[in-house]
């Protein structure tokens, strides 16, 4: 299937070409922030596992548009990623101080009002696991989170839902005044994927930042339950116009009858992809010779 294909097939896949962003991720922090007003008043935003910068790209495009106010975006990926307008790139792990360090320095020694986390692993398709390294994910990312965001501040991440979720929003819910899971009306019903909206940063009195902690290794079966205050039960809330498009219907092409429809390409392809060094032997005829 070609690229006509693939445009009929999902609409915001079309939109996000149409509209200039880098993936059609940009819509469902859009989405978000159209629900919960994450950009008011933030001036230090970071985005967290960026490539290919399609969170980035919203962040530059949003915020300061209404109050004209300076801002900083610092993206952190450990590949990476084309150049974009009014973005500082750090190409390094999220898992390390040294990184949390950097980000502090571009904002010359004060912390971010707003944290965001696209990011997620490769999948295997069994769901269990998946869902326990997305869990894992988005603790190194709060890991970092607690270093580099101001009180008061928010954290947005890509969680899974599964069974053993409510232990990460219980851990989530030390952290923060206000937990939400935000299901985007971009976001595929027929996906697992969902956003943890966390608002009002307010560690407890004794925490301090380490990279070691917290970690997702309590026990959470019938032998060891999280019961009482420390299970925590946050608001599910669809985001995004109802009236708008929906991810997982097929929409016709919007075709002039009087000119073939053209399929655009991707408006940033990936800087280093998996498939990188097979398209390299293919350009050196490697193919050819061994045929």
């Amino acid at each position: 299937m070609g690229k006509s294909s693939k445009d009929k097939r999902d609409v915001y896949y079309r939109l996000a070409k149409e509209q200039g962003w880098r993936a059609r991720s940009a819509f469902k922090l859009l989405q978000v922030n159209e629900e919960f007003n994450i950009f008011k008043g933030v001036t230090r935003a970071v985005d967290l596992c960026a490539a290919p910068g399609s969170w980035s790209q919203v962040l530059s495009r949003e915020l300061g548009k209404d109050s004209g106010e300076d801002t900083k975006i610092v993206a952190v990926d450990l590949q990476a990623m084309a150049p974009l307008p009014g973005v500082i790139q750090i190409q390094g792990d999220i898992t390390k101080l040294s990184t949390a360090e950097q980000i502090v320095s571009h904002f010359d020694g004060a912390k971010a009002d707003l944290v965001v986390s696209d990011g997620a692993p490769d999948v295997t398709g069994l769901h269990d696991l998946d869902e326990y390294i997305q869990a894992q994910l988005i603790l190194a990312a709060l890991n970092i989170t607690t270093h580099v965001l101001r009180p008061g501040g928010s954290f947005v991440a890509k969680i899974f839902r599964g069974k053993d979720v409510t232990l990460l929003y219980a851990q989530l819910k030390t952290f923060f005044r206000t937990v939400h899971v935000a299901k985007p009306r971009s976001s595929r019903n027929s996906s697992i994927e969902a956003f943890i909206v966390c608002l009002d940063y307010n560690p407890p009195v004794d925490y301090v930042p380490n990279m070691a902690n917290p970690l997702m290794d309590v026990p959470y079966d019938v032998n060891n339950p999280i019961v009482g205050s420390n299970r925590a039960i946050v608001p599910f809330v669809a985001c995004g116009d109802l009236r708008g498009f929906d991810a997982d219907m097929t929409y016709p092409l919007d075709i002039d009858n009087a000119e073939p429809y053209q399929p655009r390409d991707p408006n940033q392809s990936p800087i280093s992809p998996p498939y990188k060094k097979a398209l390299e032997l293919k350009r050196s005829n490697f193919y050819n010779n061994i045929i």
